[in-house]
């Protein structure tokens, strides 16, 4: 069902950067400004000044943020900073990181996968997407030609499992190891070996591909691919943007970590919480849960706890904002009667995710953020409890909306109904690092210097 194949992947040259970790960056979406800045004094080279450029005042159609990134990509391959492996690859990654204080490890392989607009072939997604993050996208990849970042894709458990079959791929040393912002620990491997390669795309073809981070990357590769597909008289179907670059975990890999995404909401009125409350209550159960400890980050932890325990026995959703101090659960009063709220045709897996009663019920019924539009406006998204409490605390936002993680098992049903969650329903951790390996959607090695001026 997958098309995986090796390439000659876009790197760094370690003759010329040293220190790995000095030039990677999480992808763009996790960014925020101050980290933007951060990263641009980590080195001159760091790869956020293509992933995330700066906007400038008196940018224009001509130059802005993505001319920019274009013609920085085209000056590092003429000063020799990337260079472009000689020969296709598949580039094995270990992530290892600690999670609930244990050293835990994550594998994946980073090729590329043929893009498929309808049939077998195609990647199954699980969230909605944006339409302005995918202009965005678009026009980065117009002016830079290359998949700049990786997608995170996910297989289903097999035998033998894709992680034994990483293991047998690598040696004891990697090509090259980085450590992020985050202590995370991102080891390469190169394999070039023909054969191996051969068993590995093969492993792959009887295999569906989930998409679980980067659904508007993948969504960008299929409006690049059908804008240079239209501006071609012949094509092989070979081309480099038929394909998009992924990195392939396992579904069942114990460090494929999914996280909660929680919601942040900023009205357009004062926050009238009396009346809030009561709309609430004629679809839920309001519980408020009193603060234990003195430091916000204890407070949050502990209502994170009682909201799992709650999250075991149905859905429960966490509001804060609405009394100072105080975290307010909502629970069903009548389980059937809410999902009588949700739009009949979604399947019985989405009705049962608290992210979908959140944005169809809360959100679009009772708070009026209806549009995808409105929601672009309003809502932000954080992975941070303390961030949320501290937002809603300084007025930045009135509501913040705490969610329990989407377990994996949800998220594969859903996809293979063909169905969607909200945006920024799930959070994987680590997030995949960008700057390790770039894929190339030029096929002409020269192009990049003559478009030099």
């Amino acid at each position: 069902m997958a098309v995986v194949l090796p390439f000659r992947g876009l790197r760094y040259n370690l003759d010329r950067i040293w220190d790995v970790s000095s030039v990677i960056s999480p992808p763009y979406d996790v960014v925020s400004r101050e980290e933007q800045g951060l990263f641009q004094r980590k080195s001159p080279y760091n790869i956020v000044r293509i992933e995330l450029g700066e906007e400038l005042q008196g940018d224009t159609a001509e130059s802005n943020k993505y001319t920019r990134a274009g013609d920085t990509i085209r000056r590092w391959l003429r000063d020799g900073i990337l260079v472009r492996d000689p020969l296709p690859a598949f580039y094995v990654l270990r992530h290892q990181f600690a999670q609930q204080g244990l050293l835990t490890s994550r594998w994946g392989l980073i090729g590329r996968v043929r893009l498929d607009e309808q049939g077998a072939g195609q990647a199954r997604a699980h969230e909605v997407v944006m339409e302005s993050r995918v202009r965005d996208r678009l026009s980065l990849m117009r002016h830079c030609r290359a998949n700049v970042s990786s997608i995170l894709g996910m297989v289903r458990e097999d035998s033998p499992s894709l992680v034994s079959v990483l293991n047998y791929l690598v040696s004891e040393v990697p090509d090259l190891s980085a450590v992020d912002d985050k202590g995370v620990i991102h080891s390469l491997w190169v394999i070039t070996d023909e054969a191996s390669n051969a068993q590995v795309s093969e492993w792959f073809a009887d295999k569906a591909v989930y998409i679980a981070d980067g659904h508007h990357r993948y969504e960008t590769a299929l409006a690049y691919r059908r804008g240079e597909v239209s501006a071609l008289q012949e094509c092989t179907g070979d081309e480099a943007y038929n394909y998009v670059m992924m990195t392939l975990a396992d579904a069942s890999d114990p460090g494929l970590v999914a996280l909660s995404a929680h919601r942040l909401v900023r009205l357009d009125e004062p926050l009238d919480a009396e009346a809030l409350a009561g709309r609430l209550e004629e679809h839920f159960h309001l519980e408020y849960l009193e603060p234990v400890g003195g430091a916000v980050s204890d407070r949050m932890a502990s209502w994170v706890d009682a909201l799992e325990v709650r999250g075991k026995r149905g859905l429960a959703i966490g509001v804060y904002g609405m009394v100072p101090g105080r975290l307010c659960v909502l629970t069903p009063r009548d389980g059937g009667a809410l999902k009588a709220m949700l739009p009949p045709e979604r399947s019985p897996e989405w009705k049962d995710l608290d992210v979908a009663v959140l944005h169809w019920v809360v959100l679009r019924q009772i708070l009026g953020i209806d549009t995808d539009e409105k929601q672009e406006e309003h809502v932000r998204y954080s992975q941070d409890v303390v961030e949320v409490a501290s937002r809603v605390d300084s007025g930045e936002f009135q509501l913040g909306f705490l969610l329990n993680p989407v377990p994996l098992d949800s998220i594969l049903a859903v996809a293979d109904a063909g169905e969607r969650m909200p945006p920024k329903s799930t959070y994987f951790y680590p997030k995949l690092p960008t700057g390790l390996v770039m894929h190339p959607l030029w096929e002409d090695d020269r192009w990049w210097a003559d478009a030099l001026p």
